[in-house]
């Protein structure tokens, strides 16, 4: 029913933020023709920007043969958008009633061949593809930002999505140089947001009691186990820390300190004072730099670290 994956050359985007854009970006640099979607021409620069700030490491990291951005076209009529398309991946707004109405126009307009993905990362598929009348090729491709240089991608299916289309999206983001992570089961917020979550609602916690800063915690992961998750995920980093005992060591040795009160997985109430300690320290952090600078520098040393790890293991 799907294309082979490897023949796809024509993609659709959906949305002009920095997911959607780096989506295009993504794919315009693994050589793919792209028609992006706006909701409008208003939206047209935004979209560019995000494209154009992320090819500049994706130069750095290496383009496909043939990757050009004029492979990029964009239009504002979604009907002409994905009447082509042998792939769509959609990164709307964050809202349901937003996603279940683009779901119906999708099942109505887009090729039966096509596999539409979403980028979501709090809704679940069961819930988007609720109105759509071929929820059988849709799927969740939950990116991490940005998606031009990360390549973790979550694929998970819906109440009605057929396995076909969930493995046709595993094989077809393997080729356009993803690293998939097929889920077992449909939960919200999937696998690494959950984990990032995690640490997120520790952060605040911490600074909602004072007991440390934005910039104190971003100091302590960028210097401590920042390095090494680039390398060495969490389990396996306590695997080898306990020699050669293994992950059995660390259970039976520090399996106690699990009932100490170390972390507040609840997330603190968000008051006004902590929004605003939250918001101030980001922006002391930031010390005025333009939200493109933080973004290049970002991807500059996002970019060294991959090319490091990849010459380390050629």
């Amino acid at each position: 029913m799907y294309p082979d994956p490897k023949s796809v050359t024509r993609i659709t985007t959906i949305g002009a933020g920095p997911i959607g854009g780096g989506w295009a970006a993504h794919f315009l640099a693994r050589g793919y023709d792209v028609t992006a979607y706006v909701h409008s021409d208003a939206e047209v620069p935004a979209l560019m920007s995000v494209i154009n700030t992320g090819w500049i490491s994706l130069m750095a990291l290496g383009l496909a043969p043939g990757a050009s951005r004029d492979r990029l076209r964009i239009t504002t009529d979604l009907a002409d958008a994905v009447r082509e398309a042998q792939f769509i991946q959609e990164s709307a707004p964050e809202r349901l009633d937003i996603k279940q109405a683009l779901y119906q126009r999708l099942g109505e307009l887009a090729p039966e061949t096509c596999v539409i993905a979403s980028s979501t990362s709090g809704l679940t598929m069961s819930q988007i593809q609720a109105n759509c009348m071929t929820p059988q090729r849709t799927v969740i491709g939950h990116p991490f930002n940005p998606p031009y240089l990360l390549p973790l991608v979550e694929v998970v299916g819906g109440k009605g999505s057929s396995p076909a289309a969930v493995a046709w999206a595993v094989a077809f983001y393997q080729i356009a140089g993803k690293a998939p992570l097929a889920m077992k089961k449909e939960i919200p917020g999937f696998v690494a947001t959950r984990l990032q979550e995690a640490l997120w609602r520790e952060a605040l916690h911490m600074v909602a009691n004072g007991e440390a800063t934005p910039a104190d915690i971003d100091n302590a992961l960028m210097n401590g186990p920042a390095p090494r998750m680039a390398v060495q995920g969490q389990c396996m980093a306590f695997h080898v820390a306990c020699g050669e005992g293994g992950m059995a060591t660390n259970l039976d040795q520090f399996g106690p300190a699990l009932k100490w009160p170390w972390t507040r997985l609840e997330a603190p109430e968000l008051t006004q004072e902590l929004r605003d300690r939250m918001v101030d320290g980001c922006n002391d952090i930031a010390a005025g730099r333009h939200f493109e600078d933080l973004a290049v520098t970002r991807d500059r040393e996002i970019v060294a670290v991959l090319n490091a790890i990849r010459d380390v293991r050629r």
